[in-house]
Order: structure tokens, then C-alpha cells, then sequence
């Protein structure tokens, strides 16, 4: 299933804020995630940017706006666009969130929880079967910090999240820090999470830090990863395969050389994790 996916290591997510150090000092990073969405334009310093950095990382696409899930069409005119970067960057899969952010004639800017429920399986499979096959790379999804539940609900998100990718035969973009910020905010173990999903599905791991309010958990990407994370990581990285690892800062930012320090506290787990 991921026999021709390639492991790259350790990345974080490329923003603007940093280019002026990654240009001078060409650090020593495994690789750069994107946000697509910000260099899905016609041309421009986007663009130049993007090919700069491509000349020397690889690059993975991380979308924000698919909103697989929503009720809508899907919008082959943003597919198309979508496509047409991966080939610039020949990304070796991309990425996009389990979530939904569209009605017909209104785009919510946000990645809105779905109901767990089969009806919706199946809607979201046959999509996102398309998606791929569209794309011709793999393809997968996210798991979101989540903040609300439906009465709806018929199983938790863990066999909701398995039953789609298997269903629709796509893969998981498993974010840790999201299981964590979600188990708070709804009372579960988050090793029940983890042990009751496929990891031969999943591709890649995000790792990020979140706002803690005591009675609820915001997933704000703007602290270093807590322990809790990390323990988590942990027992994700090597039942996953030791899958690519990535760092997303989105706010407050940091130097980039704090931001990679932050990401290269995973090397050492994986590395103490090899020595067992």
C-alpha cells in the first residue's frame, strides 16, 4: 500500500516569514510542506518563491480548501488548479482535511467537523475516490481537532476516519497533536485513537503545538509541542512505519532556527526509538 511512498524525514511547514533565512543559509532540512492554496496563482513572486525553494527541498502540497465532505459539487475548477501544481512541484502525495467548509453559493473558510455516521462514509469515500483518481498521486486525508459533537453520531471518529480512507482506498495524514487537542475536549483516550486505526495507512504525521485553557483545548499551532504529543508520537512513528514527520508553526512565530530545533526533537525520538 505505501511500498512506493517515500520517506523523507523530518520537515516543517514553509512560510513566508522564514524565507529570508532558508534563502541565505540553506539549512539542512529533510523537506518543506505547502499550503497549496497559497501558490495556486497564475504567477508572481509566489511562484518564484516556491521554484527557489524547489531547487534544493523536496516539497509536499497540504490543501485547506478541498472541504471533502461538503454538500456541494466538487469544484473541478480549483481541482484543475490543484493539479497543475502538483506537476510543478511533483509532490509525492498530497493532503487535504476529513472535514466539510462549503454550501452551494457560500465558502466558510474552516474545517468543520463531519457526523459520524455511514451515510456519510459513504459520501465522503466516493469523493474523495475521485479526488485521487483525478490527481494520479496518493492521497490523504487529515483528522481534525475537534470542538463539537453530533447527537447524530453513531461511532466514534476513529471508526469513522478508518471506515472513509478504507472505504474510498486513499491514505491517513494522521495529526497527533489534533488527536490530543480532541480527547481533551471530548473525554477520550487518545491511545484508544491510536490503537484502533490502520497505520499501514498512514503516510505521513503533523506534530504541532496547541493553547491550553484548562476546561478546552484550541489547536492554534503557535507553542512547542507538549509532552503529552510526544508521547503519542512516540507510539505512532514506528507502528506507522516510520513515515515522514512534520512541524507546523502558524503563528507567533519563531526564528527559523527555533522552529527546526522544535521538528528535530522528533529526530531524537525516532533515533532513541531505533535503539530499543
Amino acid at each position: 500500500m505505501k511500498e512506493h511512498i517515500p520517506k523523507l524525514g523530518i520537515g516543517i511547514g514553509l512560510r513566508p516569514v522564514h524565507y529570508e533565512e532558508i534563502f541565505s543559509q540553506n539549512p539542512a532540512i529533510d523537506w518543506f510542506e505547502i499550503i497549496s492554496e497559497n501558490y495556486m496563482v497564475e504567477g508572481g513572486k509566489p511562484l518564484e518563491n516556491l521554484d527557489r525553494i524547489l531547487e534544493r527541498y523536496p516539497i509536499v502540497q497540504h490543501g485547506v480548501n478541498l472541504a471533502i465532505g461538503s454538500p456541494d459539487p466538487l469544484d473541478w475548477d480549483y481541482l484543475k488548479k490543484l493539479k497543475a501544481l502538483t506537476r510543478r512541484t511533483k509532490t509525492p502525495w498530497l493532503s487535504d482535511h476529513l472535514c466539510w467548509g462549503r454550501l452551494p453559493g457560500a465558502h466558510f473558510h474552516d474545517l468543520l467537523p463531519l457526523p459520524y455516521t455511514q451515510e456519510v462514509i459513504d459520501y465522503v469515500a466516493e469523493r474523495a475516490r475521485i479526488v485521487q483518481d483525478y490527481l494520479e498521486i496518493p492521497f490523504a486525508l487529515e483528522n481534525l481537532s475537534s470542538y463539537v459533537a453530533y447527537t447524530d453520531d453513531q461511532m466514534p471518529e476513529w471508526d469513522f476516519y478508518s471506515a472513509v480512507v478504507e472505504k474510498a482506498d486513499i491514505h491517513m495524514m494522521l495529526d497527533v497533536n489534533n488527536i490530543y487537542v480532541s480527547s481533551r475536549n471530548h473525554g477520550f483516550d487518545p491511545f484508544d485513537y491510536i490503537n484502533h486505526i490502520p497505520m499501514e495507512r498512514v503516510l505521513q504525521i503533523h506534530l504541532a503545538g496547541h493553547s491550553d485553557h484548562g476546561d478546552y483545548v484550541l489547536d492554534t499551532h503557535d507553542h512547542p509541542v507538549c509532552d503529552k504529543v510526544w508521547e503519542l508520537y512516540a507510539e505512532v512513528w514506528p507502528r506507522a512505519g516510520g513515515v515522514s514527520t512534520l512541524l507546523e508553526w502558524d503563528e507567533n512565530f519563531v526564528s527559523f532556527e527555533e522552529t527546526w530545533k522544535e521538528a528535530l526533537r522528533a529526530k531524537a525520538f525516532q533515533q532513541e526509538l531505533v535503539s530499543l
